[in-house]
């Protein structure tokens, strides 16, 4: 059918062109010697211009395949979607922070029996059980994975959440409790657990085992840190050794709401030249000034070494968790910047072309 149809729109546009054309008409018929010289000049002369054009597209450089940073390398994505999701089983949920703390942390382990073929720094999506208002199911939560691509049991069969339980009053007083946060934090071993995914490139690791990465997070945004740092130090490759530097900024509410310290502690004294951690605890610890210490409060303790690191090709910033965090960052270091002559927003819009400046935030 389209075929017949492309040649019906040929022949009405041949036909077009001969009633709208006399002169093209007349090229059908015998032309007197003069015109049939013209005509061939003519033909000549577009030979010509059709022969200078293909040599200019054969002489024209190929458009260099742009090469990434990261370990992309076979990255699956969207393997699983939501109307046909991978279903696993929960494994392991355990409550990671405090009972004092403000709010609850949890970290979960789903089987996957290999299925989903993670990378560190991707996503999964989980929909929660049930349905919704309006009779249909949940849609799905996207959550970083906090486990390496070997998972928790070093298998590759398994992956791994950080769950911030989500419970808060409306403005009508109401308690309302985030469905699938509370979905995931209730699951009990031997359940089962939806699963999407796995999504993201953004926040993929550096290839360069001899790189920077200076890792900000913030509550939950620990995860993909988490796996990163699981890979660097806890774990054995043939083909990854980790002997860069790996500096990680946390902020938390309170000293019982820090997650994974004591793995983060294991791994200091494992590595001491290759991790730095630094805590940002704001309703505990304030600053010389007397400030709350936030993320960005603590980072400015080390700006200057920060900015030094910034200016080097191998270092990549990573930034996970709330939204507010940046501006917060910018702001530090504007000024640093100034000193040495560079405008600040440009220099960050050539880290993000440069895959050095990675934020996943919400």
């Amino acid at each position: 059918m389209a075929a017949v149809t492309a040649a019906a729109v040929s022949t009405s546009a041949a036909a077009a062109v001969t009633k709208a054309s006399p002169s093209s008409a007349h090229c059908f018929l015998p032309c007197p010697p003069r015109t049939r010289a013209a005509h061939q000049r003519g033909l000549l002369l577009r030979a010509q211009v059709s022969t200078t054009d293909a040599a200019a597209v054969a002489a024209a450089p190929a458009k260099k395949e742009k090469i990434s940073k990261k370990q992309d390398e076979g990255v699956v994505t969207n393997k699983y979607r939501p109307k046909e999701p991978y279903v696993g089983k929960c494994l392991l949920n355990t409550k990671i922070t405090a009972d004092d703390a403000p709010g609850e942390t949890w970290h979960m382990v789903f089987s996957t029996e290999g299925e989903i073929p993670y990378r560190e720094g991707q996503s999964i999506g989980v929909i929660a059980d049930g349905v919704d208002k309006n009779g249909k199911p949940h849609k799905l939560r996207l959550y970083s994975i906090a486990s390496s691509a070997l998972g928790d049991f070093g298998d590759s069969k398994t992956v791994s959440l950080c769950v911030k339980r989500l419970v808060y009053t409306n403005d009508q007083g109401e308690i309302v409790k985030g469905v699938c946060s509370n979905f995931l934090c209730d699951l009990k071993p031997g359940s089962d657990v939806k699963i999407t995914g796995p999504v993201g490139k953004e926040m993929l690791m550096p290839k360069d085992p001899n790189a920077n990465i200076i890792m900000l997070a913030t509550g939950t945004g620990i995860a993909p840190f988490r796996s990163f740092l699981w890979k660097m130090f806890f774990e054995k490759y043939d083909d990854y050794k980790f002997n860069g530097l790996a500096w990680l900024f946390l902020g938390v509410p309170t000293s019982s709401s820090l997650l994974y310290k004591e793995e983060f502690d294991k791994m200091k004294a494992k590595a001491p030249e290759n991790f730095r951690v630094d805590y940002a605890v704001s309703r505990e610890q304030t600053n010389a000034q007397g400030e709350k210490m936030y993320i960005q409060t603590r980072m400015a303790e080390y700006k200057e070494e920060l900015w030094e690191l910034l200016k080097k090709d191998n270092t990549y910033v990573y930034m996970c968790g709330l939204k507010g965090m940046e501006k917060g960052i910018d702001d530090i270091m504007v000024s640093l910047a100034a000193k040495d002559g560079i405008d600040w927003a440009d220099y960050k819009k050539q880290l993000k072309k440069g895959e050095q400046w990675n934020v996943e935030v919400y």
